[in-house]
């Protein structure tokens, strides 16, 4: 189906576009500002992240979109245009019509509701557009910033699944959300 990589999502303050090659200064210093935050979670969120990861990045960020496997989006403030963040959906199975949805906040501005927002604008994508039947979010048990993020989405607790990712060089367990085209009532 190859979706247009000019694509654009807004609701409220939030824009969010696929990834563009000239976004990858403002991701490299989004990251590094976030080391603390994010990096707790996210393994590829570390001191050495640098100018040519993050063009790597989003260089594999293009690629997926045009082969229609995963769809990262850079979440970006409509006023400023300034990086926020990124949300997006991957580890597409077509077969059974889901993906997983990721997303982080820059730590200077966690707290304003924007990774919720972000995740709500990229499952109405992933239902509408791609027409997904179920969407997964899975986090670790004791990232409660990301858990509640989940369930102020409108996604669902499942379970604590054994084992479900490989995170920092181990398995480990993981806390299971899902949501499906009904848990979104309408945008307000």
């Amino acid at each position: 189906m190859s979706l247009p990589l000019d694509l654009e999502l807004a609701h409220g303050p939030l824009r969010l576009r696929p990834w563009q090659p000239a976004d990858a200064p403002a991701l490299h210093l989004a990251v590094q500002e976030s080391l603390e935050t994010v990096g707790r979670w996210l393994p590829w969120c570390h001191a050495g992240y640098d100018l040519r990861q993050a063009q790597a990045w989003i260089r594999h960020c293009r690629e997926g979109w045009m082969a229609d496997e995963h769809f990262a989006f850079g979440v970006f403030e409509r006023g400023s245009n300034a990086l926020l963040g990124s949300v997006g959906l991957n580890q597409r199975n077509f077969a059974h019509r889901s993906a997983a949805l990721g997303y982080w906040v820059r730590q200077s501005r966690q707290g304003d509701g924007i990774a919720r927002q972000a995740a709500r604008l990229a499952a109405r994508f992933g239902f509408r557009t791609l027409g997904l039947a179920r969407i997964e979010i899975v986090v670790l048990p004791d990232n409660h910033a990301s858990r509640r993020t989940a369930e102020q989405a409108g996604a669902r607790f499942e379970a604590i699944a054994r084992h479900r990712i490989w995170t920092h060089e181990a398995a480990r367990d993981a806390a299971v959300y899902a949501l499906v085209p009904g848990d979104l009532a309408p945008q307000g």
